[in-house]
């Protein structure tokens, strides 16, 4: 949870930069809300027992519950808004690689009537600022849009009753190869071969403003209205990413085509080293579960990799789907960042312990024959310390041995320990000392400070040795900058 707690500051403060505002949904929502707007998906939804009132269902993402809000709340009609909650679906769980059944989802959404592409680039802007935030190495923002897909593939030749189903089956291509999906569009869901090998010359296409440049010479590809509307979108889109600095972690990718039914518009993902499965065979100790129990853990199957960390898109009719009026018919783009996949790629890489609390002070005595503990003592110096609002422990026992309470302190990084002994105690006077300091330290083992001037002197210790943490961190973030430059 700590890192957790570190992960949802770093979004909240950037989404917060962007002028977003939070709300907050039931966690459970009626069942015919959350129907029909997940396409192959909506098999993970979790249905409620029905006891007798309305059939609901556990939330299975943030959006579809947002879209409702919207609706039920017309005199909104454009809103920045952000929410962090925990959502749920059926999935096979892979719990080390964050791949959950109850997990906690930040959303980014823009609503409202604007100029084209502007809420969009803003949305990848506030992506890039909280990927490039997190400890999770290299990354790449995978972007496509749907009226290019839709119309690709109505070029090859795809019915219109199954351009979703074979949309579904071409964006499993970062996890299957072309054969298996081409099987899975001819075999299982009825497009003709030739259809299906005209949609493989054209969806392995990837890359920046070059493929764009490609696109628009292709012309059995833009004289359908749909695709040359959607490139249209994209060159916009493109020249606004370029100034917000997105661009070279983008890749514009014809693969992309995101399994939910709610989108219409631009659609994205974002992917690192971790999110496609290990290459190679299956290793010795990593292998499927013995059996198909569906709820068994495959944290250890070599097949599946941490997924997307991140996704989301433009979804302009589905506020519409739950509004009484033209008015409700509000358009949307958004991003979700999956905050467990996030997490477990950030624990993965992590080289340094994490402190379990953030106490800046412990409060000790010592003593020799005779020793009482100063256990009210104690407690009176905390006392004073909290109403300071330093925050401050002591170890709760009446006679605590000294080495018990360094080991304490030590546990959880707490930079700063008061040491009370009584002879000090009847001058007014108590020790500070900075833990962790070298041996020769000239304040190694401590310095006097009288007790009616402690809280100004922790708060000055605390003040300068987080300037000078501060300053160390800016300085290796202008070394990695410059390493970076330089490669």
């Amino acid at each position: 949870m700590v890192i957790r707690d570190k992960i949802f500051s770093t979004i909240t403060t950037v989404f917060k930069r962007h002028g977003g505002v939070t709300i907050d949904t039931p966690v459970f929502e009626l069942r015919d809300v959350l129907t029909g707007k997940y396409g192959e998906d909506s098999k993970l939804i979790y249905d409620l027992a029905d006891q007798g009132g309305e059939i609901c269902s556990l939330r299975y993402d943030l959006t579809v519950p947002f879209a409702r809000w919207l609706a039920m709340n017309p005199m909104i009609q454009n809103i920045k808004r952000y929410h962090i909650a925990k959502v749920y679906r059926r999935d096979q769980p892979a719990m080390s690689k964050g791949r959950m059944r109850e997990f906690y989802q930040c959303d980014f959404d823009i609503a409202g009537v604007y100029d084209p592409m502007l809420p969009d680039a803003e949305v990848l802007r506030v992506a890039k600022e909280i990927l490039d935030s997190l400890n999770i190495g290299k990354y790449t923002i995978k972007i496509n849009h749907r009226k290019i897909l839709d119309g690709l593939f109505e070029v090859c030749g795809v019915p219109a009753d199954k351009i979703r189903p074979i949309s579904s089956a071409v964006d499993k291509l970062d996890k299957m190869p072309w054969e298996d999906v081409k099987k899975e569009m001819t075999e299982e869901k009825g497009l003709d071969p030739e259809a299906a090998d005209k949609i493989g010359q054209y969806v392995m296409k990837k890359g920046g403003r070059d493929l764009l440049d490609d696109l628009k010479t292709m012309t059995e590809l833009t004289s359908n209205a749909s695709f040359a509307a959607g490139l249209a979108d994209m060159e916009l889109l493109i020249d606004y990413l370029e100034v917000f600095g997105v661009m070279p972690v983008l890749s514009f990718d014809l693969s992309l085509a995101r399994g939910l039914d709610y989108y219409t518009g631009v659609i994205y993902e974002v992917v690192t080293e971790a999110s496609a499965p290990p290459s190679g065979k299956l290793s010795k100790k990593g292998s499927k579960p013995k059996n198909d129990d569906p709820d068994a853990d495959r944290s250890n199957d070599d097949s599946i990799g941490v997924g997307s960390i991140a996704a989301g898109g433009r979804y302009d009719e589905l506020v519409g789907m739950f509004a009484n009026s033209a008015k409700g018919k509000i358009p949307c783009v958004g991003i979700s960042f999956g905050v467990d996949r996030i997490f477990s790629i950030t624990k993965a890489r992590m080289t340094e312990a994490v402190r379990g609390n953030e106490v800046d002070v412990y409060v000790m005595a010592f003593g020799g024959k005779g020793f009482t503990g100063l256990v009210k003592e104690r407690m009176q110096v905390c006392k004073t310390l909290w109403d300071a609002g330093i925050k401050a422990e002591y170890f709760f026992k009446v006679k605590p041995k000294l080495p018990q309470q360094f080991a304490s302190a030590e546990k959880n990084g707490v930079p700063f320990a008061v040491v009370l002994g009584e002879d000090e105690l009847a001058a007014g006077v108590v020790k500070i000392k900075e833990m962790g300091l070298p041996e020769g330290h000239p304040e190694k083992n401590g310095v006097d400070v009288k007790l009616d001037d402690l809280v100004n002197e922790v708060k000055a210790r605390l003040a300068s040795k987080g300037l000078h943490e501060e300053k160390h961190a800016k300085a290796v973030e202008e070394v990695q900058l410059e390493a970076k430059d330089a490669a």
